[in-house]
Formats: structure tokens, C-alpha cells, sequence
């Protein structure tokens, strides 16, 4: 994944950020890691990618972030199951304003939300992810991308015919 692609996931969360509460997120300094312990808070919203990129991106925040989002937005319900919601919303957001600049092929599922990393079953095992690292109000939070490009399976290999 490029720098620019990258970029993508990081202007999504800033705007999400700064709609919601009015202020900047921070945005930390993206780095690579192994697909084997996945990068997790309390809650995970996760969005499977299909078409041209295969993968999930997710969204991972600390149960305090979640209930001073809520409560920005004037919630008075901090229920687990609200919480949940509102970590499944910022990951759809996100993924949204993604599928907006990768286009039409950036195929997004609905978010699903975890506590916790997601598990091997979701992510992908060959390669590595990109963990972008979010504070804001003194909560650590994560945007994780793990993507890869579909390869073509049609097209021959050093001569070889179809």
C-alpha cells in the first residue's frame, strides 16, 4: 500500500473526528505489523474489503473513547450495545470515505463490531498490516488496514498459456 493510499484512512478519521466532538484527532506516525497479534482496544469495528483489494480495515478504541464520543453526541446511553455501535459507525465512516477515493472496486461489507482483536479467521495471515495510531482526549486509539491486491489468477506465468 502506498503513502497516499494510506492517507485515505487518515483524512476519514480526521473528519470524522472533528464533526463529532469538534477537534482534532492526533494521528500518529503509521507502522507495519505482523498479522499474528492484531492491534486492539476494548472494541473493534471491523469492515471486510472486497473487489480489487482484499483484506479488513478496523477501527479500535478504548471503551473511554467510545463513551466521550457518545456523550459529545449527546447520548445519555453508554450501554455496551450503544458503545459497539457508535466503534461499528466510525469504522464504516471510514471505510466509506475510502470507497469514495479507491472507487467502484473498493467493495465494503457492513461493519462488524468485536471485543477485542479480531482473530485469524478475518485477518489476513499472509503480509503485514499498517496500524495508524490515534489519541484524542488522552485515549489511545487505532485505524488498522490489512490489505492486499486480489492477484489475477487468469494471467500466465513466463510464457505459459491460459
Amino acid at each position: 500500500m502506498r503513502e497516499d493510499q494510506l492517507q485515505v484512512f487518515l483524512e476519514g478519521v480526521q473528519k470524522y473526528f472533528t464533526q463529532v466532538s469538534g477537534e482534532e484527532i492526533f494521528v500518529g506516525t503509521p507502522y507495519l505489523v505482523e498479522n499474528v497479534i492484531p492491534a486492539a482496544q476494548r472494541y473493534s469495528g471491523v469492515i471486510a474489503i472486497s473487489g480489487k483489494n482484499k483484506g479488513i480495515v478496523y477501527f479500535t478504541s478504548p471503551e473511554k473513547m467510545a463513551k466521550r464520543l457518545l456523550e459529545l453526541m449527546g447520548e445519555k446511553d453508554t450501554s455496551e450495545a450503544n458503545l459497539m455501535d457508535l466503534v461499528g459507525e466510525v469504522a464504516n465512516t471510514i471505510a466509506g470515505n475510502a470507497r469514495s477515493e479507491f472507487g467502484e472496486k473498493f467493495e465494503i461489507s457492513v461493519p462488524i463490531v468485536i471485543r477485542g482483536a479480531p482473530d485469524e479467521i478475518m485477518l489476513p495471515r499472509e503480509g503485514r498490516s499498517f496500524v495508524i495510531p490515534l489519541e484524542w482526549k488522552r485515549c489511545q486509539a487505532a485505524i488498522v488496514v490489512a490489505l492486499y491486491k486480489e492477484k489475477n489468477r487468469n494471467t500466465p506465468k513466463n510464457g505459459e498459456s491460459v
